[in-house]
């Protein structure tokens, strides 16, 4: 039997190199301010040649950090319906392992909780953290960010303060809205993703009900309902919603949903009750998941860009825990309007400039702040 190599330690580095252990810690982990170039290359050299890998533990022992990023998602269930979340997980994994770095998903099911976030941050398992669509009434992460621990958030941080990306909720949802009028609708029902406790919800709902205003249209409460992140919610809501009309065609000719997911529900379930999409109720979504493309029939949305936000917030996260010089920043990005069947736009002939029709032209960007 082949006789196994003996394990190669920073100890053996240090023989080779000449240098003492803490030498090639300082080296082997960035710490090697003040030592000679000549002898940090030659522990470089020494590590290379036996092929010495430090482990993470003594890593962590050295340099203070864990080499891990957590990122927080609201509710654990919303790992198996929320559309963005595989796009999110994949950019910040993508960014963290081309700069060293692991990841950790972990779901919180109440951010209210005194201990929210006290076994990642406080028993030192992360060195930063990545929050997707913060709530209101979450008073643990503003503590967090006032306290210096590297936190960047996609949404809108609660307090109004630190590093943030999204896109602008309000002037997109105004958008979307807005081109269900331009349409002639009138009676717009709104379907919110999840709870209005949700920034990004909150924002969605406020656009929605903005572009009503401005209009002139009916701002009717009885035309506003909420689903729960899944296909599955979004049917059940439509259902409930359809139920407090009484009648067929529904009390709405139009509705715009804060998600695509939830707006596929929506769909199936105006099938179910004879209710033809878009003949008797034009559909609206928001994000353009991949499925939108491919609903029954195609789904009108907003393009929000999910994956380059989510990698621009995992190099901003990565940026403030090696301590680079990042000012607070909250970044929006552009989205656009795709225009397809499921708004009755293309079948209808109606003419909807200045948003042009996906298989004609790029679509326009929705109005709002550029980014920064």
């Amino acid at each position: 039997m082949k006789a196994r190599r003996p394990k190669v330690t920073s100890h053996t580095v240090a023989l080779r190199a000449g240098v003492s252990r803490t030498t090639v810690s300082f080296v082997l982990n960035d710490r090697a301010a003040g030592i000679p170039e000549e002898t940090r290359a030659r522990v470089l050299r020494a590590a290379a040649e036996l092929g010495y890998v430090p482990s993470a533990a003594a890593r962590t022992l050295a340099s203070g950090q864990t080499r891990t990023l957590g990122m927080v998602v609201c509710h654990a269930r919303h790992l198996l319906t929320d559309a963005f979340l595989p796009q999110a997980v994949y950019g910040l994994t993508q960014v963290a392992k081309g700069r060293g770095y692991r990841v950790l998903v972990e779901p919180l099911e109440d951010v209210r909780a005194p201990n929210a976030y006290q076994e990642l941050v406080r028993a030192k398992q992360i060195d930063g953290l990545l929050v997707l669509n913060p709530r209101a009434d979450d008073r643990r992460l503003p503590e967090l960010i006032d306290e210096g621990f590297p936190v960047v958030t996609i949404g809108r941080p609660p307090g109004g303060h630190g590093a943030s990306l999204d896109v602008d909720n309000v002037a997109a949802a105004h958008a979307a809205t807005q081109h269900l009028l331009s349409l002639g609708h009138r009676r717009v029902a709104h379907m919110g993703y999840g709870s209005p406790r949700f920034t990004t919800v909150a924002e969605r709902l406020s656009g929605y009900r903005a572009a009503l205003e401005e209009a002139g249209a009916p701002v009717d409460d009885g035309l506003v309902c909420f689903a729960n992140y899944s296909a599955d919610s979004g049917a059940a809501a439509m259902r409930d919603l359809l139920a407090r009309g009484g009648t067929r065609p529904p009390g709405f000719t139009a509705l715009f949903c804060g998600n695509d997911t939830v707006a596929i529900g929506a769909m199936s379930a105006l099938r179910e009750a004879g209710v033809r999409v878009p003949d008797d109720v034009a559909v609206v979504g928001f994000d353009d998941v991949p499925m939108a493309a491919h609903a029954a029939p195609p789904l009108t949305t907003i393009r929000s860009p999910l994956l380059p936000m989510a990698v621009a917030a995992a190099h901003l996260l990565v940026d403030l825990v090696e301590g680079r010089e990042v000012a607070e920043v909250s970044t929006q990005l552009a989205t656009e309007l795709v225009v397809r069947s499921s708004c009755g736009a293309r079948a209808t002939g109606v003419a909807t400039a200045p948003v042009r029709t996906e298989d004609r032209a790029p679509a326009v960007r929705a109005p709002g702040r550029n980014p920064t």
